[in-house]
Formats: C-alpha cells, structure tokens, sequence
C-alpha cells in the first residue's frame, strides 16, 4: 500500500525484456535506504517488487499483465520514473489510499496553468472508469495522489501545485503522453458490494450477474434496519 506521495523521481538505466515480461532497472536514491528483496516499490503508480540492488540501483520484474496494462512497456533508457516505498503503518497518511493496481492508463489532451496552478486535462482510455471518477474524489495519476477538479463526458481535470510539478515526472508530459490511472478504492469495493447478493440473502456471484444487490428491503429483512 502507498499514500501517492512520490519520495523521488528516479531514472531507468537498464531494460531487459524477454517477451512482454521486463527487469527495469532504476537508478535511485531515497528508495534505496533500506530496501530488502521482496519490498514493494511503485514506479509510476506500479506497485513492483525488488528482486535485486546495490548502492546506487534497484531492479523489479514486470509480468506480462502488467506489460500490457501500464505504461511501463513504454520506457526506454533514460526515462525519469516516480518512485515510492510502501508506507509505514507509523507514517503520517497524508495522501490516499494507492494500491499500486493501476486500472488503466489514459492519454493528456491538456495542459495548462491558471497563476500557480498546472492543470492537465486526461481522457482514459477506458470510459468505464469514470464510474470511479468523480468531482473532487482522489485519483492517482503515475502513482501520484491528486483530486479531482472536474469532469466531462470523455475526460477529466487535475491541477497540480508547483512543488508537485517540480518533485514528479509530470512536469516533464505534455499533450499526447499516456499516464497510468488508478481510481479510489472506496468507490471499487462500494460497487462489488452493491452486487453481491445472492437471491436467499447469501452473498454469490450468481446474483451478482442477474444485477441483485443490497437493498433496503435486504437490510429490513435481515436485521440491519
């Protein structure tokens, strides 16, 4: 688990690929203070795991479904990545909830400033995400945490502070610049719950798919209310 506040931008040194599984490996610094093998790293909002590192370097698998789902396919050498270590449970909270399970990716259609404010306008690639979306929720744009100002019928507005822009790989994108996307995980969990009762009160998949879910007469019925 991660808070989306991105700890240092990093820069991939090295990229092997045997099909679509990679090892990136990132030259780092801050993430590097007390890494261990099998710590969780996110690297532009990609919850990866070390597999190796020495003083001045980490490297992390990227599977296949990871490969075709990121953005993470798309580095080359050079590029400069957000990193983040998994939080600690005696850490101040001070982003969101980030899981590192990127949802999609989206392209930015915008970029602009309104006096100290950058705001990049995304439109995902996948519609159905804006069922997650909403007007000043939390999302994670490459693994950063950010609300949302507003949305539109095909795309949706961050605004980002300067500190922000300067501390992450965003001040470096520009319109037509794919970003992976992660939603709240509230509003996940709040809808497979919504559909996730079977007809005799019990939860199972079956009514899930024949559209049941909690009600207010299940709540009645069952003693909730």
């Amino acid at each position: 688990m991660f808070t989306g506040l991105i700890e240092e931008v990093g820069t991939l040194q090295h990229i092997s690929r045997q099909g679509e599984a990679l090892v990136l490996t990132i030259r780092a610094n801050k993430v590097l203070e007390g890494v261990r093998i099998g710590d969780s790293i996110s690297v532009n909002g990609v919850c990866l795991t070390a597999i190796r590192y020495d003083a001045s370097t980490v490297a992390m698998d990227v599977m296949p479904e990871t490969f075709r789902k990121t953005t993470l396919s798309r580095l080359v050498p050079g590029d400069r990545v957000n990193l983040e270590r998994a939080m600690l449970a005696t850490a101040r909270f001070d982003g969101h909830i980030v899981q590192g399970h990127v949802d999609g990716t989206g392209v930015i259609r915008e970029r602009g400033s309104v006096d100290n404010a950058v705001y990049f306008t995304i439109e995902p690639h996948d519609p159905s995400l804006f069922r997650y979306i909403i007007a000043k929720g939390s999302i994670a744009i490459d693994g950063i945490s950010l609300t949302v100002v507003d949305s539109a019928e095909r795309t949706f507005r961050v605004s980002i502070i300067p500190h922000t822009l300067a501390e992450t790989v965003l001040q470096h994108k520009a319109p037509g610049d794919d970003v992976n996307l992660e939603t709240d995980i509230v509003g996940k969990y709040v809808e497979h719950l919504l559909s996730w009762t079977g007809g005799n009160g019990a939860p199972g998949r079956g009514a899930a798919r024949r559209g049941g879910g909690l009600s207010e007469s299940f709540f009645k019925e069952h003693g909730y209310m």
